[in-house]
């Protein structure tokens, strides 16, 4: 079977599974899958597995102790791809994260609905669109073949909280592969992802003492006075032209309002755009954090979680103008975009893999009740993925 038929055999059969994708959806949706919750991702994966066992398709299980196991699901190369060589013979990636930001029990106050033109529901499209649109790819090839080169579909369980687990998974897998597309939801425009910022996720502690706020006040030492004086010392490092940004978004502390503050906290978020900035903010908010503004306080910095930023290379860019050329022919456009968020896409792409994020159905507002996918995304997001896969050789990758 020529490559012209193979294309033409996938890409119909994908316009025939608009409704087996909405349903797939619509169970996956449904189920809890919060980044804290491993046996709601775990079910999700579940659900992953048993679709694609049904088409053939082997998944191995990456255990993982206290979040979303990872699974990895292979599909093998046409014949030409199994007698090539060299670059040919690694794995294409379709890379995506099954966990959400929503607490248990959120798919039952707000389960999966369609209104018009749009779906609706807990990680509806961040990224659980994504995360069926690969499924479909995946069995698409594992039904007709012809994929230049091995297929591997990287399902991942804790992307929300800057993947502490799957990162060592995703990495190593990125190092051995040709090209990662990853399905993080196309952007509300219909673009792609060419840029992301990265991000450091940091905790101060500050201890104080405690004292009568009326009886003995001048014993206490306020540690909530010292987080505040530390919050706006951070937040002054903010430097939009350099597109880095600073912002304490949890507080917490004291001890009642009638006692002097013993201890206080604040979570602390970093963006940065590029790498080098990274070391010299976090250098300077470790600086922030050892000085004492209120004397007697003491307090500690601790990391506790990061994303890597995705930078464009010039392999990238040759992939996003793969992709943007079988979007084009699918019926839509898809130029490149810069994201302030941040995705695992940040991790392939730091160890020299060539990556393009947000080729998922497109969807916006995540994170929020208002989070919605546009239904009629899901098919030719699908099959301009399949197409950019076919094409691959071409782009000397």
């Amino acid at each position: 079977m020529d490559g012209e038929t193979i294309e033409a055999r996938i890409t119909a059969w994908l316009a025939g599974q608009r409704e087996a994708m909405i349903e797939a959806l619509r169970e996956m949706v449904n189920t809890d899958g919060g980044s804290y919750d491993k046996a709601g991702v775990d079910a999700v994966g579940a659900q992953v597995r048993r679709f694609l066992e049904s088409h053939g398709i082997p998944v191995e299980t990456i255990p993982r102790e206290k979040h979303g196991d990872c699974l990895r699901a292979t599909v093998a190369g046409g014949a030409a791809a199994r007698a090539a060589s060299g670059n040919q013979k690694r794995n294409i990636v379709l890379m995506g994260h099954r966990d959400t930001v929503f607490p248990k029990g959120e798919p039952r106050r707000r389960p999966f609905r369609i209104e018009g033109d749009k779906a609706y529901g807990p990680g509806v499209a961040d990224m659980k669109a994504g995360i069926v649109m690969n499924m479909f790819v995946l069995a698409a090839f594992a039904k007709f073949g012809g994929a230049p080169g091995p297929l591997v579909g990287l399902f991942t369980g804790d992307e929300e909280i800057g993947s502490p687990e799957g990162r060592p998974v995703i990495e190593a897998e990125a190092r051995q592969a040709r090209v990662v597309f990853n399905a993080e939801p196309g952007r509300p425009s219909g673009n792609v992802v060419t840029g992301r910022k990265g991000g450091v996720f940091m905790a101060m502690e500050i201890e104080g003492r405690a004292a009568h706020s009326g009886g003995n006040f001048q014993e206490g030492i306020s540690a909530i006075e010292e987080l505040a004086r530390k919050i706006q010392a951070i937040h002054a490092l903010t430097d939009l032209n350099r597109g880095i940004t600073l912002n304490v978004g949890l507080v917490s502390g004291g001890q009642s309002v009638n006692t002097v503050a013993p201890w206080a906290q604040g979570q602390i978020d970093l963006r940065y755009v590029e790498p080098a900035d990274r070391d010299e903010i976090v250098g300077k908010i470790h600086e922030i954090v050892a000085r004492s503004f209120v004397p007697g306080t003491r307090a500690t910095l601790a990391v506790k979680g990061e994303f890597l930023p995705l930078t464009q290379t010039p392999a990238s860019a040759r992939l996003f103008e793969l992709y943007r050329a079988a979007a084009a022919e699918t019926g839509f456009t898809a130029d490149g975009e810069f994201s302030g968020g941040c995705a695992d896409s940040g991790f392939t792409a730091a160890v020299g893999t060539p990556t393009l994020c947000a080729v998922g159905p497109v969807g916006g507002r995540a994170h929020s009740p208002e989070e919605y996918l546009m239904v009629d995304s899901m098919v030719p997001r699908a099959q301009a993925l399949a197409r950019a896969i076919l094409r691959l050789d071409r782009t000397g990758l």
